[in-house]
């Protein structure tokens, strides 16, 4: 138990953390990796592991499906040969190089473990990919790139893990074996994560007519996934993102609007959960890796940890520039008309944090080999990815806005392009009302379509598109702003009342459930429609 309390308190204090930095727009993945190393030196603190072979059960397969399932398909899909050169080819690369440098600067470290830990730092990460580039106004295609790469170099990342870490426990390793296999435990773990996303998506739209066993369906279906993959020994790793693409892409007809209001609150709560008690772990672990690389000296603890990590930050940009150059070249043998900006290139260059993915690979490596051997250099391997882990959130993630501002790039607006798409919906609609309800009742068609003219009137009173960058006065969406304000104010009055008369015992607790619920729904959409940037 006395565990088990320091790992909830501790989890306490990261969420208070995290609230903090919420509120003054401060990156979570970055106040994650400084939590690890403030807990590291709290004197007192229990050392607190799990068994190595269930740390990826726990925390791959909900990360992985949840990043998966907020990847747009279509631009996926469009972006699919960048993606691929950059998931596979330069997680490849990055393994090699960092291998390489690990085996130079380190006597003890082997070619297959050093192969082991190039694996393992060598797939950036999609939550602080995301949670770090979130409001600097970047192009959606970069922000789709950098998604899809991080959601499928996981994959090839995890597999060169696999391979490697069987080289160490086996002694031996064949090069077109494990590329054979690559390739066929790749296929199959697609293959079985698409029929487990197909019989999903029968279920949910099928049989499911609870929104509490729905949501709790979204929950258990990642491990299904990974579980049913790994047991036909292909890639679990595959199957989850290949089922979270695939039902993500159908969301919007096999859930009700109840279970993916649910879903989305339950989703969120866990992957924050999930990140900060991987950063908990190993900080309650890395005061015990660090007495166990005390045989080393610091300047060589610190001299590899940096050169390491300088080596993932470099060859980053190594493989970017001329992959881009090749891009562009064959996108003018193909006759496409692809965008191309040099900035972008150096900021997709500077992206490539690591994070939880790489964590909880280093904290799964087996502690012993057999049973009377232990695991080779271990601990020493786990202090690097963390190395890394820390340098590329905090230099590279601490320093991206101001590398944003000194390019001069031209920030995206996410608000005009909200605006246009609600132009559009609310116009169709007004126009299927005319089509389609001419033959209601007059004071019922009125009452219908005066609900729409009302929205679209106040949509054309915003100028957010033509204004939102210009000079002079910017209204920014103030007269929009204000009706639904007063509309929130209005709710509120509402809900006083209802609380009111629920306390005086006028209303009971079904009904006062019920009326909550229904303005809590209201005032959320409310709020969605404000323009906020």
């Amino acid at each position: 138990m006395g565990n088990i309390t320091v790992i909830i308190m501790l989890l306490f204090g990261v969420a208070f953390l995290s609230l903090l930095s919420k509120k003054y727009n401060f990156p979570i993945p970055i106040v994650l990796v400084l939590c690890g190393v403030v807990i590291s030196i709290i004197p007192g603190l229990p050392v607190v592991s799990l068994n190595p072979e269930v740390v990826f059960i726990i925390f791959l397969p909900p990360l992985l499906y949840h990043a998966a399932w907020y990847t747009s398909w279509y631009e996926f899909k469009k972006t699919i040969r960048p993606i691929t050169l950059a998931a596979v080819g330069l997680v490849l690369f990055t393994t090699v190089a960092v291998a390489i440098a690990a085996h130079s600067l380190i006597n003890d470290m082997s070619w297959p473990l050093a192969f082991l830990l190039g694996a393992i730092v060598s797939p950036p990460d999609a939550v602080s990919a995301t949670s770090i580039t979130k409001g600097l106004g970047l192009h959606p295609r970069l922000i789709a790139l950098l998604e899809g790469e991080s959601l499928l170099n996981d994959a090839s990342g995890l597999v060169a893990y696999k391979y490697a870490l069987a080289a160490i426990l086996a002694g031996n390793f064949v090069l077109w074996e494990a590329g054979l296999n690559f390739f066929i435990m790749s296929t199959l773990g697609i293959g079985i994560g698409l029929v487990v996303g197909f019989v999903m998506s029968i279920v949910h739209k099928k049989f499911v007519c609870d929104d509490i066993i729905e949501a709790t369906l979204t929950l258990l279906t990642p491990f299904a996934s990974y579980l049913i993959a790994e047991h036909f020994e292909c890639s679990g790793v595959l199957a989850v993102v290949t089922t979270g693409l695939y039902l993500s892409a159908r969301s919007g007809s096999i859930f009700t609007h109840e279970s993916r209001i649910m879903a989305v609150t339950i989703w969120s709560i866990l992957t924050n959960i999930l990140n900060g008690l991987i950063f908990i772990l190993i900080g309650l672990q890395l005061r015990h890796i660090i007495i166990g690389i005390s045989n080393y000296s610091g300047s060589s603890l610190f001299i590899w940890g940096a050169s390491i990590s300088a080596v993932v930050i470099l060859v980053r940009f190594l493989w970017v520039i001329p992959s881009t150059l090749l891009q562009k070249y064959l996108s003018k043998k193909n006759k496409q008309k692809e965008e191309f900006d040099y900035r972008n290139m150096i900021i997709f260059g500077w992206s490539g944090m690591r994070g939880v993915v790489s964590m909880a690979a280093a904290l799964a490596l087996p502690l012993m080999m057999n049973e009377k051997e232990a695991f080779p250099l271990r601990n020493l391997i786990i202090y690097l990815v963390f190395c890394v882990i820390l340098s590329t959130l905090v230099i590279q993630g601490l320093t991206l806005p101001w590398l944003i501002k000194k390019l001069k790039l031209q920030p995206y607006s996410i608000l005009a392009e909200e605006y246009e798409i609600r132009n559009v919906i609310v116009s169709e609609t007004i126009a299927h009302i005319e089509d389609n309800f001419s033959l209601l009742n007059d004071d019922l068609l009125h009452n219908i379509k005066s609900k729409y003219e009302v929205k679209f009137n106040r949509l054309q009173k915003t100028e957010l598109p033509a204004n939102f960058f210009g000079k002079g006065n910017i209204m920014g969406g103030q007269i929009f702003n204000e009706f639904t304000k007063l509309q929130i104010d209005l709710l509120n009055v509402e809900r006083a009342k209802l609380e009111l008369m629920h306390k005086e015992g006028v209303v009971n607790e079904e009904v006062f459930r019920k009326i909550e619920k229904e303005l809590d729904l209201e005032e959320t959409r409310l709020w969605m429609e404000m323009y906020e940037e």
